[in-house]
């Protein structure tokens, strides 16, 4: 006969086609060890099994992101208490484990009891709003568009290369959508030796190319500079001719997801706060909401700064003390976000190029002048959504109580 306990942990090692889910108890024994489908009914299941079990069941995942957006948005449903175990820690705990192995088995495991013998070290997890999960989806796809477009550009440059270098050291192909228009047609030294300066301007401004007259005059110049033909000169003129038209439908890709990211993230509350600190515009701002969600997760703005790794960590032993150092575990993207938005704010005279300069000042050099800045904008960013106000230069008046 089976003793219903007061409370069992599970930990599920999170997949994309399935999952594995290891239940423990209070004394890290292994209850149950199971392989579940990434399916609606399986993970139901599971959920009943380990309620079955115990009065209170406390869940953990290794994964947060698409692949346990299901088992998240089911566990959430059925009032379950989640929180979430990164992989960092599953991979180094699993070597104080006996054994060499690594199986999902083994990892869901690891995962039930680290949130077993850790019940405070780590964060719970919640469905994301509507909004929230949008985003997410708009500018990761974003990112990929941009990825896309960073090979295109490098593959069209290596075939240019050696059709004619000159034309490929003219133009910034990844900057200026005229070199590329032209590609679509003329590729080759010969090509545009032919066409002449005038008529591959005229070409040029029917299709709307700014300033088409200094295109052409750079691309002819630097035909000029080369009369001999290379090998493969028509085969690679080919390629790169599919491969500019492909690089102005992407622009138009992310032209497009773009716009939908503002209008998207501009129905939020908190846009117009975020956008009107200098340097945040709707697509930084949207990337920051995507990642933080509604801030619930951070008890001030000395834990955001974590995250971001902008506060630096002690690394203190013995008589050495006051040593810090810049921490290894952090979101990259959410300190890009804020190191790209310091960048912005301090090319322009305001508070955030007066801070920099007195600390390029100080002796710091550019990156650690920036970073400092972007340390002490997250403190603004935070208390401006704390208080729901707007930035404003002047700092606010505290009334006399």
């Amino acid at each position: 006969m089976n003793t219903r306990l007061p409370r069992i942990w599970v930990g599920i090692d999170a997949g994309k086609g399935h999952h594995w889910a290891v239940g423990v108890d209070a004394d890290g024994e292994t209850l149950f060890s199971t392989k579940v489908i990434n399916d609606e009914a399986q993970i139901l299941t599971l959920i009943d099994t380990a309620r079955e079990r115990a009065d209170e069941v406390r869940w953990a995942v290794d994964i947060s992101g698409r692949a346990s957006t299901l088992l998240l948005a089911l566990l959430v449903a059925h009032g379950q208490y989640v929180v979430y175990v990164p992989g960092r820690t599953v991979n180094r705990m699993s070597g104080a484990y006996r054994g060499e192995g690594k199986t999902d088995a083994r990892d869901a495991r690891v995962i039930a009891d680290q949130a077993r013998m850790r019940p405070k070290d780590f964060a719970p997890l919640d469905t994301p709003a509507e909004l929230v999960t949008t985003l997410r989806i708009l500018t990761n796809y974003r990112a990929d568009l941009i990825a896309d477009r960073v090979r295109l550009v490098n593959r069209l440059r290596d075939l240019l290369v050696g059709i004619c270098p000159a034309l490929e050291r003219a133009f910034d192909y990844s900057a200026a959508k005229g070199p590329v228009v032209m590609l679509t047609e003329y590729q080759t030294p010969a090509a545009l030796r032919r066409i002449g300066v005038k008529r591959l301007t005229s070409w040029l401004e029917r299709r709307k190319v700014r300033g088409a007259g200094t295109v052409a005059a750079k691309a002819v110049e630097a035909a000029q500079s080369q009369m001999t033909g290379l090998p493969g000169e028509k085969r690679a003129a080919k390629l790169i001719r599919g491969l500019a038209h492909q690089l102005l439908a992407l622009d138009e890709r992310i032209k497009d997801n773009d716009r939908e990211i503002r209008e998207t993230f501009r129905t939020d509350d908190r846009a117009e706060i975020i956008e009107s600190m200098p340097g945040m515009g709707p697509i930084l701002g949207a990337e920051f909401v995507a990642i933080v969600g509604g801030l619930s997760g951070y008890r001030d703005s000395g834990r955001l700064a974590s995250h971001a790794g902008l506060a630096p960590v002690a690394r203190d032993s013995g008589r050495r003390s006051g040593n810090y150092h810049r921490p290894k575990r952090y979101h990259r993207r959410l300190r890009h976000i804020f190191y790209l938005a310091a960048q912005t704010a301090m090319m322009r005279p305001g508070p955030s190029r007066d801070y920099y300069l007195r600390k390029r000042s100080e002796g710091l050099i550019h990156v650690q002048a920036l970073l400092s800045l972007a340390r002490r904008r997250v403190d603004v960013l935070w208390a401006m959504l704390r208080d729901k106000r707007l930035f404003t230069s002047a700092p606010p008046v505290t009334q006399a109580a």
